[in-house]
Protein backbone atom coordinates (compact mmCIF):
# COMPACT_ATOMS: atom_id res chain seq x y z
CA UNK A 1 0.00 0.00 0.00
CA UNK A 2 1.04 3.67 -0.42
CA UNK A 3 0.59 6.53 2.06
CA UNK A 4 1.06 10.43 0.97
CA UNK A 5 1.83 12.70 4.16
CA UNK A 6 2.00 16.17 3.16
CA UNK A 7 2.38 19.24 5.67
CA UNK A 8 2.49 22.07 5.21
CA UNK A 9 5.76 24.96 4.02
CA UNK A 10 5.69 27.76 6.36
CA UNK A 11 2.28 27.48 7.39
CA UNK A 12 2.67 29.81 10.78
CA UNK A 13 3.56 32.75 8.13
CA UNK A 14 0.71 31.44 5.60
CA UNK A 15 -2.82 30.81 5.54
CA UNK A 16 -4.21 27.15 6.20
CA UNK A 17 -4.10 25.52 2.68
CA UNK A 18 -5.22 22.28 4.27
CA UNK A 19 -9.08 21.96 3.37
CA UNK A 20 -9.02 23.84 0.17
CA UNK A 21 -6.59 21.06 -0.76
CA UNK A 22 -7.86 18.00 1.54
CA UNK A 23 -11.27 18.94 -1.34
CA UNK A 24 -8.98 19.23 -4.12
CA UNK A 25 -7.22 15.97 -3.64
CA UNK A 26 -10.63 14.16 -3.09
CA UNK A 27 -12.30 15.77 -5.81
CA UNK A 28 -9.21 14.71 -8.49
CA UNK A 29 -8.15 11.42 -6.74
CA UNK A 30 -11.13 10.29 -4.66
CA UNK A 31 -12.26 7.14 -6.82
CA UNK A 32 -8.70 5.93 -6.52
CA UNK A 33 -8.21 5.82 -2.88
CA UNK A 34 -8.81 3.25 -0.26
CA UNK A 35 -10.08 6.01 2.17
CA UNK A 36 -10.76 9.77 2.32
CA UNK A 37 -8.23 12.16 2.05
CA UNK A 38 -7.87 13.28 5.52
CA UNK A 39 -6.21 15.89 7.63
CA UNK A 40 -4.64 14.11 10.36
CA UNK A 41 -2.84 16.83 12.58
CA UNK A 42 -2.92 20.51 11.99
CA UNK A 43 -2.31 21.52 8.54
CA UNK A 44 -1.18 18.10 7.51
CA UNK A 45 -2.37 15.65 5.40
CA UNK A 46 -2.91 12.03 4.30
CA UNK A 47 -4.15 9.95 1.70
CA UNK A 48 -3.95 5.27 1.15
CA UNK A 49 -4.01 4.32 -1.52
CA UNK A 50 -3.32 0.27 -3.54
CA UNK A 51 -2.65 1.99 -6.62
CA UNK A 52 1.20 3.03 -7.32
CA UNK A 53 -0.27 5.37 -10.49
CA UNK A 54 -2.85 7.68 -7.77
CA UNK A 55 -0.09 7.41 -5.52
CA UNK A 56 2.44 9.12 -7.84
CA UNK A 57 -0.15 11.55 -9.13
CA UNK A 58 -0.79 12.81 -5.42
CA UNK A 59 3.01 13.03 -5.23
CA UNK A 60 2.86 15.47 -9.00
CA UNK A 61 0.06 17.38 -7.72
CA UNK A 62 1.19 18.52 -4.51
CA UNK A 63 4.47 19.13 -5.74
CA UNK A 64 3.25 21.82 -8.63
CA UNK A 65 0.61 23.43 -5.73
CA UNK A 66 4.28 24.44 -4.35
CA UNK A 67 3.25 24.78 -0.42
CA UNK A 68 3.76 21.37 1.26
CA UNK A 69 6.70 18.59 1.98
CA UNK A 70 5.68 15.35 0.74
CA UNK A 71 6.38 12.15 1.95
CA UNK A 72 5.78 8.48 0.50
CA UNK A 73 5.30 5.69 2.38
CA UNK A 74 5.43 2.13 1.23
CA UNK A 75 4.58 -1.15 2.86
CA UNK A 76 1.65 -2.70 4.76
CA UNK A 77 -1.14 -1.84 6.36
CA UNK A 78 -3.15 -3.23 8.81
CA UNK A 79 -6.63 -4.46 7.78
CA UNK A 80 -9.75 -4.41 8.32
CA UNK A 81 -9.49 -0.94 7.07
CA UNK A 82 -11.04 1.95 9.61
CA UNK A 83 -13.33 4.49 8.48
CA UNK A 84 -10.57 7.00 8.33
CA UNK A 85 -6.78 7.31 7.54
CA UNK A 86 -5.87 9.05 10.45
CA UNK A 87 -7.41 5.80 12.95
CA UNK A 88 -5.25 3.52 10.41
CA UNK A 89 -1.69 2.11 10.74
CA UNK A 90 0.76 -0.08 9.81
CA UNK A 91 4.41 -0.30 7.60
CA UNK A 92 3.29 2.18 5.09
CA UNK A 93 1.94 4.94 7.39
CA UNK A 94 5.46 5.16 9.54
CA UNK A 95 7.26 4.62 7.09
CA UNK A 96 5.62 8.23 5.28
CA UNK A 97 5.82 9.65 8.75
CA UNK A 98 9.95 9.22 8.61
CA UNK A 99 9.75 10.29 4.90
CA UNK A 100 7.65 13.78 5.52
CA UNK A 101 10.29 14.71 8.21
CA UNK A 102 12.90 14.16 5.80
CA UNK A 103 10.81 15.79 2.74
CA UNK A 104 11.24 18.75 5.19
CA UNK A 105 15.22 19.03 4.68
CA UNK A 106 15.00 17.67 0.88
CA UNK A 107 15.67 18.90 -2.24
CA UNK A 108 11.94 19.60 -3.99
CA UNK A 109 10.71 18.81 -0.60
CA UNK A 110 9.85 14.89 -1.36
CA UNK A 111 11.37 11.80 -0.05
CA UNK A 112 10.10 8.24 -0.02
CA UNK A 113 10.65 5.73 2.93
CA UNK A 114 9.57 2.22 2.71
CA UNK A 115 8.80 -0.23 5.81
CA UNK A 116 11.69 -2.01 5.38
CA UNK A 117 11.05 -4.81 3.43
CA UNK A 118 13.05 -3.94 0.50
CA UNK A 119 11.79 -6.04 -2.92
CA UNK A 120 12.13 -3.15 -5.70
CA UNK A 121 13.75 -2.77 -9.00
CA UNK A 122 15.52 -0.64 -7.99
CA UNK A 123 16.61 0.50 -3.90
CA UNK A 124 14.13 3.25 -2.03
CA UNK A 125 16.95 5.76 -2.01
CA UNK A 126 17.58 5.12 -5.83
CA UNK A 127 13.86 5.84 -6.95
CA UNK A 128 13.34 8.94 -4.46
CA UNK A 129 15.98 10.28 -6.21
CA UNK A 130 14.33 9.63 -9.80
CA UNK A 131 11.21 10.83 -8.24
CA UNK A 132 12.88 14.11 -7.06
CA UNK A 133 14.51 14.82 -10.19
CA UNK A 134 11.36 14.52 -12.26
CA UNK A 135 9.97 17.01 -9.33
CA UNK A 136 12.58 19.29 -9.81
CA UNK A 137 12.15 19.02 -13.37
CA UNK A 138 8.87 20.11 -13.30
CA UNK A 139 9.46 22.61 -10.89
CA UNK A 140 11.29 25.06 -13.41
CA UNK A 141 8.41 24.75 -14.91
CA UNK A 142 6.76 28.69 -15.68
CA UNK A 143 2.74 29.19 -15.48
CA UNK A 144 3.02 29.71 -19.92
CA UNK A 145 4.43 26.51 -20.15
CA UNK A 146 2.11 24.91 -17.63
CA UNK A 147 -0.85 26.35 -19.57
CA UNK A 148 0.12 24.52 -23.10
CA UNK A 149 1.10 21.07 -20.90
CA UNK A 150 -2.09 20.99 -19.66
CA UNK A 151 -3.85 21.81 -22.90
CA UNK A 152 -1.71 19.03 -24.45
CA UNK A 153 -2.13 16.40 -21.73
CA UNK A 154 -6.18 16.61 -21.82
CA UNK A 155 -5.92 15.67 -25.24
CA UNK A 156 -5.98 18.93 -27.36
CA UNK A 157 -4.02 19.38 -30.11
CA UNK A 158 -1.12 21.84 -30.69
CA UNK A 159 -3.81 23.59 -33.25
CA UNK A 160 -6.18 23.68 -31.00
CA UNK A 161 -4.33 24.46 -27.94
CA UNK A 162 -2.89 27.86 -30.01
CA UNK A 163 -6.44 28.53 -30.58
CA UNK A 164 -7.22 28.75 -27.18
CA UNK A 165 -3.82 30.52 -25.49
CA UNK A 166 -4.16 32.79 -28.88
CA UNK A 167 -0.84 32.27 -29.87
CA UNK A 168 0.73 30.37 -33.08
CA UNK A 169 1.36 26.56 -33.47
CA UNK A 170 5.28 27.78 -33.03
CA UNK A 171 4.64 29.18 -29.81
CA UNK A 172 2.62 26.70 -28.67
CA UNK A 173 5.70 24.19 -29.79
CA UNK A 174 8.33 26.20 -28.07
CA UNK A 175 6.41 26.60 -24.82
CA UNK A 176 6.24 22.69 -24.91
CA UNK A 177 9.78 22.07 -25.19
CA UNK A 178 10.65 24.87 -22.92
CA UNK A 179 8.83 22.97 -20.38
CA UNK A 180 10.67 19.80 -21.25
CA UNK A 181 6.64 18.14 -21.97
CA UNK A 182 8.16 15.45 -23.66
CA UNK A 183 10.97 14.16 -20.91
CA UNK A 184 8.38 14.52 -18.34
CA UNK A 185 5.64 12.74 -20.12
CA UNK A 186 8.30 9.57 -21.18
CA UNK A 187 9.39 9.82 -17.57
CA UNK A 188 6.07 9.18 -15.46
CA UNK A 189 5.17 5.53 -16.74
CA UNK A 190 8.91 4.96 -15.56
CA UNK A 191 8.21 6.29 -11.88
CA UNK A 192 4.94 4.26 -11.88
CA UNK A 193 6.56 0.68 -12.61
CA UNK A 194 9.39 2.24 -10.03
CA UNK A 195 7.00 3.05 -7.24
CA UNK A 196 4.68 -0.08 -8.08
CA UNK A 197 8.11 -2.65 -7.44
CA UNK A 198 8.30 -1.29 -4.41
CA UNK A 199 4.94 -2.00 -3.41
CA UNK A 200 4.82 -5.18 -5.06
CA UNK A 201 4.58 -7.60 -2.22
CA UNK A 202 4.57 -10.65 -4.84
CA UNK A 203 7.48 -9.50 -6.68
CA UNK A 204 9.71 -11.81 -5.06
CA UNK A 205 7.79 -14.95 -4.94
CA UNK A 206 6.68 -14.65 -8.51
CA UNK A 207 10.25 -14.02 -9.94
CA UNK A 208 11.73 -16.67 -7.28
CA UNK A 209 12.70 -20.43 -9.12
CA UNK A 210 10.46 -23.21 -8.50
CA UNK A 211 12.40 -25.37 -5.50
CA UNK A 212 12.86 -28.89 -7.01
CA UNK A 213 11.52 -31.15 -4.44
CA UNK A 214 13.75 -33.49 -2.66
CA UNK A 215 14.34 -37.04 -4.20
Amino acid sequence: MYVVTADQVGSRADVDRSAAMQQELQERFGDRLDLPVDQTAGDELQALTGEAEAAADLVLHLARDGHWSIGLGIGDVREPLPDAVRKATGGAFFAAREAVEAAKRAEARFALRTDGDERGLLPANEVEAIVRLLLLLRDRRTPQGWEAVDLVRSGRSQKHAAELLGISDAAVSQRLRTAMWSADDDARPAVVRLIASLGDRDAEASEAPDEEPDA
